[in-house]
C-alpha cells in the first residue's frame, strides 16, 4: 500500500486505479470492444471480417463454490495478455470464457450445501463472472456458455447421437454413418462378426450386429463401482491406493452394463498425428504411454478343449514359458477351474490356503476387489491361485500350469498372459513366491539373481516341428516365430493398445440425461434430434444412493431411477405409440469439455452446434501439414491424458462425418504452472490461517505459538488462499496482473508473496508520473525529439516486447517495461518526456496493464479505445552499437575501460587502445611483447 503521507491530489493510488478500472471495463462492455465478428450469422453484423484471426481459449474452468484464489487468474491473464498484443497487431480475435458446470464436483457440493445443483452452480458461475470481471479480462461474453446451459447441452447430446449412429472403418480409418453400414449388410458387401450374413440373421440378431460395429455401444464389463459416492468410475479417477479421487472412498471391481465409446478404434490416428501439433514433449509423451501401442502376437494355450489367448510383445521367449496367468475378471476364470480338490502333491503355496479352487478363486477375488488397477500392476507383493488345470505350450507340447493373479489386468491385451519368468520381472517374481520353474531363453543375464530383460541371443528355444531359434537377435526371432505361430495356426501378429474403451456413463443426477430409451424388451433406441435436448427433472430428491464405503456388494440406484413419471415415457418412433424407459445414467462430466471450443465460435445457432464455415473461418486447416484446431490453448498439464484425449476423439468423428473442417481441436499447446504459496501448521499439524502468522526472528507464530512453515499449492484446505478480491482493492486490478505476469516463466511454478506486490505498484506509479503531473493532474509530456540514446533504448524495448509477447514471456516484457520506465524517468528529472518516448511505452504496457493504458492514451489526447492501435515497430539501425566498451587487461588485470567502433577489425581495436590514454600510461617506456583481442569482449596486453 502506498504511504497517504507521500499522497498528493493526482497521484496513481489503489482508489483511483479503482475508478479507473470501473470506467474502461464499464465502456468495454458498453462499446463491446472484445466482439469477434463471425463470417456466417448473427455475430458478423460488427463489420468486415480481417483475415488475419487468432482463437485462444483457456480450459474450460469449473466455478468452485469456494470462489477463486489468485493462483487461478494466471492463466487467464497470460491469454489476455497475448490476446491483447494480437488484437494490436491487426487480429481478428475470438477470446471468452465459459463454464463446465456439470458432473461430481457441483453435485456434491450442492448435497453439502443442502441445495439444489442448479441453484449452486448459477451461484458459483455469477461469483466466478465477478471476480473475473474485476481483472479486465479482453473476453467476448456474447459467446460465454455453460454446460448446463440448455442450449449448449442439447448439441451434447446431438453429438452423443452423431457418434452412436455411427460406425469405424478399418478399411477406411475413419467414421462413417450407421446408415452405410446397413446398406452394405444388406447387400452382402459385409458380414457381421461373427462371419455371418445379415439378411440370414432374426431382427434381435441384426440388431445386435449392428450394435458390434457401433461408437458407443452396451457393454457388460468389469467397471469401478465406489459405494462411497454412489457411481461408477473410470480408471482415471481413481487413486493408486484404490481410492476415489474425490471423497477417497474405496473403490471396488464389479461387472455391471454400462454405455462405453469407441474411442480404441482411433488409437493409430490418435498417436500418428500428435505429431502435427504444436504441444510439449511431455503432453505428447504421456498421450503416447497411454495410448500404448505395441506390436507382438497372439498365442493360443489349449487348455480343456478351448484356447486361452495371450498377447505377448516377446513372442520369441516362448520356450521360457513355464505358466499361463489369467486376470481374475476372465470369463475362462470360472469355466477352466477344476471341479476336484487339488491333488496332494500342489505346491500349497498355489492355493491360497483352500482345499477346493472354486473356494480358493472366491477367497481370492474378495481380498483383491478393493485394489485399483495401477495398484495391481506396481504391487510387489504378488499372490495368486492355482486353477487346478492345466494349458499346453504351442511351441514345446508342454502343460503348463493356470493360475488367477492380480497383477494381470482384464483391460489390457487379453487378460491372460504367458508367463516367462527368466525374462520378465513381474513374472519372476511371482514364480519365486510361488516356487515356479524359471527356464532362461535369452542369453545375457544370471537368472539366479534377477530376470533379465535385455536383447541376448536366443538359447534353450528350438523344437521338432520347425522352429529353431537358438543364436538368432530378438528382431529375427520375433518375426520367425509369428510366421511359425501362422503357419501353424497357433497364433497371429497383432497389435495392441494400452487404451481402453471410454466407461461413459454415470450414476449421478447433475449431468447430461442421455437421448436414449429402452423398449419393454430392454433393447436401446436412439431418440430423434427433435426430442432434443432431454432435459433433467426437477426433484426435491437428487442425492444419489450412496451406501456403506465398504459394501462392495451393493448395486448402483441412479437418483433418476426414482423419478418414475420421467423415466417411463410414451412415444411413437416410427412404429405407433409405446411405452419407453428412459436411461437414468447421466455422461460424464468429460462431455461438454469434449467439444466446447466449437460452442465458443458459433453460440447463438439455433440449426447446428457450429455452422461449419465459421469453424473453417476459425479453426480450419492453414497449410497442408496443419491440423487446424484453435492456435493457442493454455491450462495445467493435469488435464495431459483425459480431457485431451476425449475432445480429440470426438473430434475426429466430428471431422469424420463432416462436420468440422480441422483433424484436431486444439493445434497449440501450452501448460502454464502454478502459484503455490507458504502454509503453517501448529504443534497438532493443524493449518492455520496464513494470513495471520507473524514472522519475527526467522521464525514463525501464530496467537503467540510457533509454527511449521511448508510449501504448497495455494488452497482452502492449506489455509493459505489469497482472494482476487483483496488484491484488486488494495492495489487495483492492473497491479495484480503486472504481478502474476512478472513472477516468472508461464509454464513454471511460483511462490505468492503479497508484500512483493507493491513493487509492481510503483512501476505503474512511475509510469503514470511520466505522463501525469501528480501536483496539478496535467499532461506532463513534451513535444520534443528524442536523441540517439533516447532512440536505442526505445526501439530496443520494442524488439524485446514484440518477441516475448509473441512467446508468452510476459515475465520478461515487465521486465523490459521496468527498465525503460527507468531509463525516462532517470534521463528526463526535472523535464518533461517526449511525447514520442511515451506513446509506445503506452500501447507496450497495455496488453499487461489495460487500465491504466487506456486512461493514459486518452489523457494523451486520443480518443476510443487504445485496444486496436497498432502495436509500435522498430528500427533495425537503432539495435546497433556504434561504439562497444571493452575491458583492457594489463599482465591479466584488468586496468582501463575502452570505448571502440563495432564494426572495427583487430588492428583498428588496438590502434584504439594503445592510444588511450590511461592504457598509454600503462605502456610508457615498455615493450608490448603480445597483443590479444576476444572479439567484441577484451583486450589483454603483455608488456615487459
Amino acid at each position: 500500500m502506498t504511504n497517504p503521507s507521500d499522497s498528493t491530489a493526482h497521484r496513481y493510488t489503489p482508489e483511483l486505479a479503482n475508478q479507473l478500472e470501473d470506467k474502461w471495463q464499464n465502456y468495454w462492455a458498453d462499446h463491446g470492444t472484445f466482439n469477434a465478428p463471425n463470417p456466417v450469422g448473427e455475430l458478423a453484423a460488427d463489420g468486415s471480417l480481417p483475415d488475419d484471426k487468432l482463437f485462444v481459449q483457456d480450459m474450460f474452468p469449473y466455478p468452485s463454490g469456494a470462489g477463486l484464489h489468485v493462483g487461478h487468474p494466471l492463466g487467464y491473464i497470460a491469454t489476455d495478455v497475448y490476446a491483447r498484443y494480437n488484437r494490436m497487431l491487426g487480429k481478428n480475435v475470438l477470446h471468452t470464457l465459459g463454464y463446465d458446470a456439470f458432473g461430481l464436483p457441483a453435485e456434491q457440493y450442492a448435497i453439502q450445501t443442502g441445495t439444489h445443483p442448479r441453484t449452486t452452480t448459477m451461484k458459483n458461475i455469477a461469483n466466478m463472472r465477478r471476480q473475473l470481471g474485476q481483472l479486465g479480462l479482453g473476453h467476448d461474453s456474447r459467446r460465454s456458455v455453460a454446460t448446463t446451459d440448455r442450449d449448449f447441452y442439447k448439441w451434447t447430446q446431438w453429438i452423443f447421437l452423431q457418434i452412436y449412429n455411427s460406425w469405424f472403418d478399418e478399411e477406411q480409418q475413419k467414421a462413417r454413418p450407421i446408415s452405410e453400414l446397413y446398406r452394405e449388410f444388406e447387400a452382402n458387401k459385409r458380414k457381421t462378426k461373427d462371419g455371418r450374413f445379415y439378411n440370414d440373421l432374426t431382427e434381435e440378431e441384426k440388431a445386435a450386429a449392428v450394435d458390434e460395429y457401433r461408437l458407443v455401444y452396451l457393454s457388460d464389463s468389469t467397471v469401478n463401482w465406489c459405494p462411497g459416492l454412489g457411481t461408477v468410475l473410470a480408471n482415471e479417477e481413481v487413486t493408486a491406493e484404490g481410492k476415489s479421487e474425490r471423497g477417497n472412498f474405496p473403490v471396488f471391481r464389479k461387472n455391471l452394463k454400462q454405455w462405453m465409446m469407441r474411442i480404441t478404434a482411433y488409437s493409430d490416428r490418435l498417436l500418428e498425428d500428435l505429431d502435427l501439433l504444436d504441444w510439449p514433449d511431455e503432453v505428447k509423451s504421456m498421450q503416447r504411454n497411454w495410448i500404448g501401442r505395441s506390436r507382438g502376437a497372439e498365442v493360443d494355450f489349449r487348455s480343456e478343449g478351448r484356447d486361452i489367448t495371450v498377447f505377448t510383445t516377446r513372442p520369441d521367449t516362448l520356450f521360457g514359458a513355464s505358466y499361463v496367468v489369467l486376470a481374475p475378471e476372465h470369463e475362462l476364470v470360472d469355466a477352466l477351474l477344476s471341479p476336484v480338490p487339488y491333488e496332494s502333491d500342489v505346491d500349497p503355496r498355489w492355493t491360497y490356503g483352500e482345499d477346493d479352487p472354486k473356494e480358493a478363486v472366491e477367497s481370492y477375488r474378495e481380498d483383491i476387489a478393493a485394489k485399483s488397477d495401477l495398484e495391481r500392476q506396481e504391487n510387489k507383493e504378488k499372490t495368486g491361485v492355482f486353477l487346478g488345470t492345466y494349458a499346453t505350450n504351442p511351441v514345446t507340447g508342454e502343460k503348463v500350469p493356470i493360475f488367477t493373479a492380480d497383477y494381470v489386468l482384464s483391460g489390457y491385451g487379453t487378460g491372460a498372459v504367458m508367463a516367462v519368468p527368466a525374462h520378465d520381472t513381474r513374472d519372476y517374481e511371482f514364480a519365486q513366491v510361488l516356487g515356479l520353474p524359471i527356464r532362461e531363453v535369452v542369453s545375457g543375464g544370471n537368472i539366479d539373481k534377477e530376470a533379465y530383460t535385455g536383447d541376448g541371443k536366443l538359447v534353450n528355444s528350438s523344437n521338432n516341428h520347425g522352429l529353431n531359434l537358438n543364436g538368432k537377435g530378438k528382431n529375427e526371432a520375433i518375426e520367425q516365430t509369428i510366421a511359425w505361430l501362422e503357419e501353424t495356426g497357433a497364433g497371429r501378429e497383432k497389435v495392441q493398445y494400452k487404451l481402453r474403451d471410454w466407461l461413459f456413463a454415470r450414476q449421478r443426477y447433475w449431468g447430461e440425461p442421455f437421448p436414449i430409451v429402452y423398449d419393454a424388451d430392454g433393447h436401446p433406441h436412439a431418440l430423434p434430434e427433435s426430442m432434443l435436448p432431454i432435459e433433467l427433472p426437477e426433484v426435491e430428491d437428487y442425492q444419489p444412493v450412496s451406501f456403506d464405503p465398504n459394501d462392495a456388494d451393493s448395486e448402483p440406484q441412479p437418483p433418476l431411477a426414482k423419478v418414475r413419471d420421467w423415466v417411463e415415457v410414451e412415444l411413437d418412433l416410427g412404429d405407433g405409440p409405446k411405452t419407453y424407459y428412459r436411461d437414468t445414467n447421466v455422461m460424464p462430466q468429460w462431455a461438454g469439455s469434449s467439444w466446447y471450443q466449437m460452442r465458443y465460435i458459433d453460440p447463438t445457432n439455433d440449426e447446428a452446434f457450429c455452422d461449419i464455415e465459421n469453424e473453417r473461418y476459425w479453426t480450419g486447416p492453414r497449410g497442408e501439414n496443419d491440423p487446424g484446431g484453435v492456435d493457442l490453448y493454455v491450462g495445467g498439464v493435469e488435464h495431459a491424458v483425459l480431457h485431451l484425449l476425449y475432445s480429440r476423439f470426438w473430434h475426429k468423428v466430428l471431422f469424420d462425418l463432416g462436420h468440422v473442417s480441422s483433424k484436431e481441436p486444439y493445434r497449440r499447446l501450452y501448460n502454464q504452472g502454478y502459484i503455490q504459496a507458504y502454509a503453517y501448521t501448529d504443534s497438532r499439524g493443524v493449518y492455520v490461517p496464513a494470513a495471520e502468522v507473524e514472522e519475527k526472528d526467522g521464525k514463525f507464530f501464530y496467537n503467540g505459538e510457533e509454527v511449521n512453515r511448508e510449501y504448497g499449492k495455494m488452497g482452502k484446505s492449506l489455509k493459505n488462499a489469497v482472494a482476487p478480491d483483496d488484491i484488486c482493492r488494495d492495489f487495483g486490478a492492473d497491479t495484480l496482473r503486472v504481478y502474476e505476469m512478472s513472477m516468472g516463466p508461464l509454464d513454471t511454478s511460483r511462490p505468492w508473496a503479497t508484500k512483493d506486490v507493491v513493487g509492481s505498484q510503483r512501476f505503474l506509479q512511475r509510469l503514470w508520473r511520466l505522463v501525469v503531473d501528480e501536483q496539478t493532474g496535467e499532461l506532463a509530456v513534451a513535444d520534443a525529439d528524442l536523441g540517439d540514446d533516447d532512440n536505442k533504448a526505445l526501439h530496443r524495448t520494442i524488439a524485446g516486447v514484440r518477441d516475448d509477447y509473441e512467446h508468452l514471456r510476459d515475465n520478461t516484457v515487465v521486465a523490459k517495461l521496468i527498465e525503460y520506465v527507468n531509463y525516462l524517468t532517470k534521463t528526463f528529472s526535472g523535464s518533461s518526456v517526449p511525447r514520442a518516448a511515451v506513446e509506445p511505452l503506452v500501447i507496450m504496457v497495455a496488453p499487461i496493464a489495460p487500465h491504466i493504458a487506456e486512461e493514459l492514451w486518452s489523457r494523451l489526447g486520443h480518443e476510443g479505445t487504445i485496444t486496436f492501435v497498432d502495436f509500435p515497430t522498430f528500427e533495425d539501425k537503432w539495435l546497433v552499437d556504434d561504439e562497444i566498451e571493452l575491458p583492457v587487461q594489463v599482465n591479466g588485470k584488468v586496468k582501463a575501460r575502452v570505448n571502440v567502433p563495432a564494426d572495427a577489425d583487430q588492428d583498428g581495436v588496438f590502434d584504439v587502445v594503445l592510444a588511450d590514454e590511461k592504457v598509454a600510461s600503462l605502456t610508457d617506456g615498455k615493450n608490448v611483447v603480445k597483443k590479444i583481442y576476444v572479439p567484441g569482449r577484451m583486450v589483454n596486453l603483455v608488456v615487459k
